[in-house]
Order: structure tokens, then sequence, then C-alpha cells
């Protein structure tokens, strides 16, 4: 397929820096996460039900699913930086919207808005950090970009209770809306275009097509399977928690929040091996089908021990978190590796299939949200079971990877 040369920009550096393709990406999930705590002011304010307000998160997962398989394709033709900027400006605008809603629907409609436009940062940030990085190269800067990315989880929604807390909700996008601002003038002054092999203008049947294209790549499905499986598995303990650890194991539930760091520590953790396995091991070790297999075994070890605890009702609190932190490093050698590996299948179409992992990877969170929200044998026992299933998964997926 012809390509047409991305012209060069003087004014532009040659190479983005790494920290800023970092802080962007990181902005794509922020607003998910630090508007949580605010769920119960929201209901209050507005006057409407706790399930009309966690709407507010469903859509964003839904615009954020949605969106990630249209910044790909597009970015292939017209470049990152100008669908970067794009998006970044709706995100910016729906923070705004949502800082001024004077009810519950314009509240929804903005953050609709901000996650078609958030969605491109986690999309083009992966991209770009492809098209800069070296075949060998890329598994170690996804894995760093992986690492970062852990840290708004974990941190989001403690900052989110504290500025709510202070100012209320509304301070929340507001705070928010002012870093997205700064960000945004420096991706205007400082990051370059990194795309230099532009595709042809694609159509709804051409998107479609590359997408199957890279879809019928068994390497590619591989890779991407293994990855949707372990990056978001941990949900499964996540949408259980309060549940489990409030009432089956009789801990506070202001504690729920410090055990939820913990699990998500544990990936970061796994996440940094991760990093220096891939700059200091041998090439064929620092393969990614090679880590992840590896990572991979650590997660079936410690889930099939917590399916045998749960059933024989031997799992306590202790036990449980040390596996589930142990789960969690293998889901962190796992992810970036196995994103480096399926980004390296077809480096032409690196938005794609950034695009189109994402997507996978919403999907696959709903589904082991709602397995666990089944409670097949009680909570312990359907978070055990859900996160062995999804380990055997990514196994048979990297198996011939």
């Amino acid at each position: 397929m012809p390509t047409t040369p991305r012209p060069s920009s003087a004014t532009l550096q040659a190479v983005p820096p790494f920290w800023l393709l970092a802080a962007v990406t990181m902005t794509g999930t922020a607003a998910l996460h630090i508007f949580v705590p605010a769920l119960p002011d929201i209901a209050r304010d507005f006057a409407v039900t706790r399930p009309t307000a966690q709407y507010t998160i469903t859509l964003y997962l839904v615009g954020m699913a949605l969106g990630q398989l249209v910044y790909g394709p597009l970015s292939d033709r017209f470049g990152r930086r100008p669908l970067l900027l794009t998006g970044m400006s709706l995100y910016l605008a729906g923070l705004v919207l949502a800082a001024l809603a004077n009810g519950i629907g314009m509240l929804l409609a903005a953050r609709v808005l901000q996650s078609l436009g958030g969605c491109g940062a986690l999309v083009l940030g992966r991209a770009m950090v492809r098209d800069v990085a070296g075949r060998q190269d890329a598994a170690r800067q996804l894995a760093t970009l992986g690492l970062v990315m852990g840290i708004t989880p974990a941190a989001a929604p403690a900052i989110g209770g504290l500025i709510d807390g202070w100012l209320g909700w509304r301070a929340l996008f507001v705070a928010l809306a002012l870093v997205v601002l700064a960000l945004l003038v420096l991706v205007l002054r400082r990051l370059p275009e990194t795309n230099r092999a532009l595709l042809p203008l694609p159509g709804p049947s051409a998107i479609l097509f590359g997408y199957w294209i890279l879809w019928r790549s068994p390497a590619y499905r591989r890779y991407t399977i293994a990855g949707a499986c372990a990056a978001t598995s941990l949900y499964a303990f996540l949408a259980d928690a309060p549940f489990l650890l409030v009432g089956i194991m009789h801990q506070a539930p202001a504690s729920v929040g410090f055990y939820c760091l913990l699990a998500v520590a544990g990936m970061m953790l796994g996440t940094l091996l991760a990093r220096q396995l891939a700059g200091s091991a041998s090439p064929q070790r620092a393969a990614p089908a090679f880590m992840a297999r590896r990572g991979n075994l650590l997660c079936l070890a410690s889930a099939g021990l917590l399916v045998l605890l749960s059933a024989t009702h031997h799992l306590g609190l202790a036990a449980m978190m040390t596996l589930l932190v142990l789960y969690a490093i293998g889901i962190g050698v796992v992810s970036p590796n196995a994103l480096a590996g399926l980004m390296n299948t077809h480096p032409e179409r690196a938005g794609a299939a950034s695009s189109l992992y994402g997507f996978l990877q919403m999907a696959f969170g709903a589904g082991f949200t709602w397995a666990v929200s089944l409670g097949i044998g009680g909570p312990e026992n359907a978070m055990a079971l859900v996160l062995l299933a999804a380990a055997a998964c990514a196994g048979a997926s990297l198996w011939r990877a």
C-alpha cells in the first residue's frame, strides 16, 4: 500500500520527550479514577439514585472503548499529533462542561465528551512510543509507560477524595482541566509528529478491513488476547473488594483502598521488573513472548492457589493479599511484553493495533467484572475462578505466540 511521507518541522524536536508522552497518556483515565469518590455527592446534589450517578462511570467506559476504535486508524492517515491535539481539546471541553453542569443530563453528556477526548491519549501515547522506539527497545519503553500508567489508578482516587472533601466535586474537573490545559500547551510546543509514513484515508469499510488484517494475524491475535486478559483481570478483585474485604473478611470500609493499592503496587513492581529484564537480558530471553510466558506462569500459580485455598475454606486475608500481589506482579510482566509483541506485528498500523487492543481491553474488563458479580461460590471463590480463567486464557494464547 503506498504511503505519503510526513514533512518534518524545524520548530519541533525530532524525538518527543518520553516524560511528556507518559504524562499525556496518564490523563486518559485520570477523569475515570479521580471521579469515583465523588459519586455519593453527585447523587445527593442532583437528587438522583446511586445507579443513575454510576452512569457517569459506565458511559465513560463505553466512550473510551468505542473512541479507541477510531483514533488509531485516523492517526495512521493524518498523523498522531493532530489527532492528539483534537482529543485533548475535546477532553478539556468536557471537563469545563462538567464543572458547569446544572443537572445530571449535562454531566452525563460532559462525561461522554471527556471519554471520547481522553481515550485518544491512551491510543496515541502507545502508538507514538512504538513509532520512535526500535523493535528491541519497544518492550522496555512500553514497560516504562505501563509503570507510569499504574500510578493513575493507585493515586487518583485518593487525590479525588481529598479534593472532593475539601472543595467539592466540581473542583475535581477544574483541577484536571488545568492539568490538561498545561499539557496541551506542552504538546503544541514540544511534541513532534512521529508517524512518518501516512496511510491513505480510510473509509468505514477500510477501517474495519484494517482491523480484520490485524486480527487474522496469529501473532497479533495471540498477543492481544493475552495482554487484554492480563491487563484487565485484576478488575475482578477491584470490583469484588468492598464485598469481599468488608462483608467476608470483616475489614473496615476505609481499608479497602489500601488493599486495592497493594494490588496495584504489585502490578507496578512487575512492570518495573519487566523493564529491567528487557534492558539487561539476552535478546532471546528479552523477547516479548519469552518474558510474557514467564510472567503468566506466576499468574497461573498464584490464581491456582487462590482457588485451592478458597475451595477448602482456608483463604485468610494475609494469604489472599500475598497471592494477589504475586498475581499482580505477573500481570506487570505480561502486559507490557504482550503490548510490545502485538505492536511489533504491524508497525505500519501501530495506531490501529493500539486502538483494537484498547477496545478489547475494555471489553475483557467488562466481562471479568460481570463474571465476578455473579458471585459463584461466594465473593472469594468467584474472584479466584475469574483470575484463574483469565490466566489460563492468556497462557493458551501465549503458548504459540
